[in-house]
């Protein structure tokens, strides 16, 4: 494609980056959980929370990276693709003009040759 998503595709990746939160909120729930009940200590409910939001903050700021990473390649393609793309049409059309006018002399010479002979 050389054009950015559309509204509905926005909405759709942000739905879906919603569900990959709350997933790895209760990924990093579950763990703290576990940690604590693994220690034996029953930890600070406030801390338990702090640590699970710090855990799903450093996994949000790594899949934004990642995703910010794909978004600047596709937008350089958007840029460059299409200018590559017409410069390509360009070339080629300048490539069927030469190859038509070559064309045209190569069948007048036979003609001629032909007369020469016949």
């Amino acid at each position: 494609r050389l054009c950015p998503p559309s509204s509905n595709e926005v909405l759709t990746i942000r739905v879906f980056a919603m569900a990959r939160i709350l997933r790895a909120g209760v990924l990093a729930g579950a763990l703290v959980v576990a940690a604590g009940e693994s220690t034996g200590s029953a930890a600070n409910p406030i801390r338990r929370v702090v640590s699970m939001l710090q855990l799903m903050q450093s996994k949000v700021s790594a899949e934004g990276k990642k995703e910010s990473e794909l978004f600047d390649r596709f937008m350089c393609y958007c840029t460059t693709g299409a200018k590559d793309l017409a410069a390509s049409i360009s070339a080629s059309e300048t490539r069927i003009e030469q190859a038509t006018a070559e064309l045209k002399e190569a069948e007048a010479e036979r003609q001629q040759l032909e007369q020469d002979l016949g």
